[in-house]
């Protein structure tokens, strides 16, 4: 197993990819935190992991609130002693025309996407300083690569997610932390499904997409297990991107 005893706080798991996520983890053996601010989808996940026998704790999380994120790592490190590896993944969007937007929305969005990574990384990093070794997998998006009408606070944000990654592996690649990011395309998620559900939208993201059909939780779920593992030590600072094709247009 590929991730064997080892310890993942995995955020925005209660469902898409953060449980695609969590599922491919245990199953390689990893023991799981499961972060969401959804009682109901984070149980969801837990039960979904308990069914192929994993071990696994949820904590009810705002991943943009210092005390949640403390308490958050604090339960992983009272569970299981240590962490491993991190993977900031929750997520949100919000669409409006820019100059329709409101400032609330995109602090929303900004602190949810965004300052989330700068928090969960800022919390952990301490404790794989003292291990000698840690990986962070942030979540980005081909929208951090490319722009999307409707979307500037999350273009914004997933930019963001790529630019601080290459800073932190800067700081912490010569301590034997790995930063990484991963910048999916079309994934059918919850965030996703109002787009796929409208055919006309659906048939300009699937001809968008050089591979014949969208994305699943899953093809991404094996890419962080990859940035997760032993076997991607030497990789630092890059932007995996999973996307069907999409940015090679």
């Amino acid at each position: 197993m590929r991730l064997q005893n080892k310890i993942a706080i995995i955020t925005g798991a209660g469902s898409g990819i953060g449980r695609g996520i969590a599922l491919a983890f245990v199953k390689e053996g990893a023991k799981v935190v499961v972060a969401d601010w959804s009682e109901e989808g984070g149980k969801e996940t837990v039960e979904q992991i308990r069914k192929i026998n994993g071990e696994v704790v949820f904590v009810k999380t705002d991943v943009s609130k210092t005390a949640d994120i403390e308490q958050m790592v604090k339960t992983c490190l009272d569970k299981f002693g240590q962490v491993d590896i991190l993977v900031n993944n929750a997520g949100i969007h919000r669409a409006y025309n820019l100059h329709e937007m409101s400032e609330e929305n995109w602090d929303t969005v900004l602190n949810v996407n965004l300052k989330s990574v700068f928090l969960g990384s800022k919390r952990v990093i301490p404790e794989m300083l003292k291990q000698g070794k840690g990986k962070i997998i942030s979540i980005a998006s081909i929208a951090g690569l490319v722009g999307f009408a409707q979307s500037g606070a999350y273009c914004a944000s997933k930019g963001g997610i790529i630019a601080l990654t290459k800073e932190m592996v800067l700081e912490y690649a010569p301590k034997k932390i790995n930063v990484n990011c991963i910048a999916p395309g079309v994934i059918k998620t919850v965030m996703t499904k109002d787009m796929i559900t409208d055919p006309a939208t659906k048939q300009f993201l699937e001809s968008s997409t050089p591979y014949p059909r969208l994305g699943e939780p899953e093809d991404i779920a094996m890419a962080a297990v990859y940035l997760a593992s032993d076997e991607s030590d030497f990789v630092n600072g890059e932007v995996l991107v999973v996307d069907g094709g999409w940015v090679a247009k």
